[in-house]
């Protein structure tokens, strides 16, 4: 019996792009990708749940034709001083990669988080609005 193949599947979402980049066990060697943004042609739109749904069912069907059987997920906000919480395209990605048939094996959440935090930009005064 031939051994099933797993991958990872890498999903970084911000409030202006979703990236779902699926990549062997290892993490070396790329097995498909794509993002909010090869999907629209409307930049307001890149971070937006549809085209990250689309964009994850794209990576999905090419990573089933390369023999993948299913995908442990990392989960990835932008982290540091910024937002801690994926933004709304994290989501609607998992369920397109649950809908077309891939299996989900552990789920972590690979956000950046500073022990102290790295200085915001703007310095003392903020920034001058």
């Amino acid at each position: 019996m031939k051994e099933d193949k797993w991958g990872i599947a890498h999903i970084y979402s911000s409030v202006n792009n979703t990236i779902i980049h699926i990549t062997d066990a290892t993490g070396a060697e790329t097995i498909a990708r794509c993002s909010g943004g090869m999907i629209t042609n409307r930049d307001k739109d890149k971070g937006s749940p549809f085209p990250a749904m689309k964009a994850a069912k794209k990576v999905a069907e090419e990573a089933k034709s390369k023999g993948l059987i299913g995908v442990h997920l990392k989960i990835r906000a932008q982290g540091g001083h910024k937002k801690k919480i994926p933004g709304p395209g994290a989501q609607p990605a998992i369920r397109a990669l649950v809908r077309t048939g891939l299996r989900i094996g552990r789920i972590e959440d690979s956000t950046p988080i500073p022990h102290d935090t790295t200085r915001k930009p703007g310095g003392r005064g903020g920034r001058r609005v």
